[in-house]
């Protein structure tokens, strides 16, 4: 730090301590704008009434049509696969143990695959 900017810095930490102790019974100190706050008047009806709570439970904004649409394309050609040797795809009850969120699997079952994948998650919240 520059020793400019290092005595900027004391200047401003240390003037509240000098404004305290040369003149206490003038603290703390009032800020006129700070403390008169105006606000509208409670009888301001521009907006109309406001929605009781009741009303606002009744009321949503969602809709029950759904529409969810995953487009995928590919496309795998020219691919040649010699002397290979494809494992096996195994799923069982303790795959999924101790599992969070959405689990998804996906298997390859030999060379030359192409895998697409695709997840929609339609989520409602009450």
């Amino acid at each position: 730090m520059k020793p400019v900017n290092r005595f900027v810095l004391a200047a401003l930490v240390a003037l509240p301590l000098a404004v305290q102790a040369a003149d206490p019974e003038k603290l703390p100190v009032k800020i006129s704008f700070l403390h008169d706050v105006k606000v509208a008047p409670a009888t301001d009806n521009t907006w109309g009434e406001a929605a009781s709570a009741e009303r606002l439970g009744r009321t949503t904004g969602k809709d029950d049509t759904v529409h969810t649409e995953a487009v995928l394309g590919g496309t795998v050609g020219n691919n040649t696969a010699v002397n290979t040797v494809s494992g096996n795809n195994v799923i069982d009850s303790g795959s999924f143990a101790n599992a969070q969120g959405l689990p998804m699997v996906i298997q390859n079952s030999g060379s030359n695959v192409l895998i697409q994948n695709a997840t929609v998650i339609n989520l409602r919240l009450q």
